[in-house]
């Protein structure tokens, strides 16, 4: 009797495992991997000697691009839908980006002018949420909602990080989203915290009401970002015991209001104003909206842009323009005013075939606390001239093969005499110029590709 119950149960098991082995099996076959990104690569030369010289205002936050990029870089991303019901979806999304100096053959990721960094990893939920049809759940770290200019490679408005949150919940008259994101900062105590390694952490809220009709292709964005530094007690201890005023540079805002014109001479029109204050403001880099992990800075910035692609004469010239206006009023005087300010006409010889021209210039007015770099107004012009095989007609269409040489010159010596920042900035790339120069020239080639979301 014992014999004959096992026999049964035998193929009763076996039955219960092919079934728990086969379900998961079933679940994801029909899962088709995503692969998308982003990579830049070629190689340059100085007049003069050495190689690409990238040329960059000390101080400014961005640069001209095109013909003025130094290294390789890529975003390499995979992805899938792994679930839907009906309306309702689960997606996956994942990018790694790399970056070399664009030396040689094999370059180690290892050194100190190579890296590899893990920038999204996240899942999304489309329609999970009963009660806000259209909506999407996400938490993970991602890219999130982020708004650039494309010349010059300028963020201006953007809270990626690890986060949480919900988007595009239809109000009828456009969409609400909320989001948490989180970063870590730059300030470690003058390193005298425990743990060297031990960074600021911020948290930032950030809620958006997107998409508002307000003129026939035109629609208004308004966004509001707060951070603020989330420190544990012994941060406070030390912070405390040393006199350290952390009330205001701990946290901050920033406002946003953002108009974005379709079918504007063919192409689209983007304006937008920003107002920052303290902690939010990243004294020494590009104010994004996200909490900077600085205590001692205070102080409010004012931004104003416009940018955006027309079509000069249909299928034939387009242009890509930038206009951006900022002032950071730090209340130690480590602040600046920058204006920039750029054009690139490009010319369609056929649909593979363009010959691009463009010409940007920076303005910096540092305030009197500010060292590292010239002190008084310094200003760059750049001109690059490329000739372009793309995969059609447009300036932002990809993949692009472009021979290029750019001419830059600028006020005041190049670097100072340790080879460091005085009107052009020694960390954009080799800087291959001799340091009291006022003027230089580069030539090269570079490819550049993005495809897929």
């Amino acid at each position: 009797m014992i014999a004959s119950r096992s026999v049964l149960r035998r193929p009763l098991l076996a039955a219960a495992i092919g079934a728990s082995c086969t379900l998961p099996a079933l679940a994801y076959a029909d899962i088709n991997p995503e692969f998308f990104g982003y990579a830049r690569s070629g190689i340059g030369s100085t007049s003069g000697g050495g190689s690409q010289t990238c040329f960059q205002a000390a101080g400014a936050p961005a640069k001209y691009r095109l013909g003025n990029e130094c290294e390789t870089y890529a975003e390499l991303g995979l992805g899938a839908q792994l679930y839907q019901q009906q309306d309702a979806t689960f997606d996956f999304a994942s990018r790694v980006a790399y970056v070399t100096a664009q030396d040689n053959d094999s370059e180690s990721l290892q050194d100190d002018d190579n890296d590899i960094a893990l920038r999204e990893m996240y899942v999304s939920g489309y329609n999970v949420v009963d009660g806000l049809p259209g909506a999407t759940l996400w938490a993970g770290k991602r890219f999130y909602k982020r708004h650039d200019i494309h010349m010059n490679d300028f963020y201006y408005w953007d809270v990626s990080g690890p986060g949480v949150g919900i988007s595009d919940i239809d109000v009828g008259t456009g969409t609400l989203s909320f989001a948490w994101v989180r970063s870590s900062g730059s300030d470690d105590g003058d390193g005298l915290f425990p743990d060297s390694g031990q960074q600021i952490s911020d948290d930032t809220v950030d809620a958006r009401w997107s998409a508002i009709p307000v003129n026939p292709g035109g629609t208004l964005e308004l966004g509001v970002d707060y951070g603020r530094s989330s420190l544990s007690e012994w941060q406070e201890d030390y912070y405390d015991d040393r006199n350290v005023d952390y009330d205001n540079g701990d946290k901050g805002w920033m406002g946003t209001v953002q108009h974005t014109q379709s079918d504007w001479f063919g192409g689209s029109n983007t304006v937008a104003v920003q107002y920052a204050t303290d902690g939010i403001i990243t004294r020494d880099g590009n104010a994004v909206g996200r909490g900077s992990g600085a205590l001692r800075q205070e102080g409010n910035m004012w931004r104003v842009l416009d940018h955006g692609q027309i079509w000069l004469a249909p299928d034939k010239v387009d242009l890509l323009y930038a206009a951006v206006y900022e002032d950071k009023d730090m209340d130690d005087n480590t602040g600046r005013e920058w204006f920039s300010a750029g054009v690139r006409p490009s010319y369609y010889w056929n649909d593979i075939m363009s010959t691009a021209l463009e010409l940007g210039y920076d303005h910096i007015s540092p305030q009197s606390g500010v060292q590292g770099y010239n002190g008084s107004d310094h200003h760059v012009t750049k001109l690059t001239i490329a000739q372009q095989w793309s995969a059609g007609r447009g300036a932002l269409v990809r993949p692009t093969i472009r021979l290029f040489a750019t001419y830059a010159e600028w006020n005041g010596d190049a670097y100072d005499g340790d080879r460091g920042a005085n009107s052009l900035s020694a960390s954009a790339g080799p800087n291959n110029v001799d340091f009291n120069d006022n003027d230089g020239l580069t030539f090269g080639a570079q490819m550049e590709v993005w495809w897929g979301s």
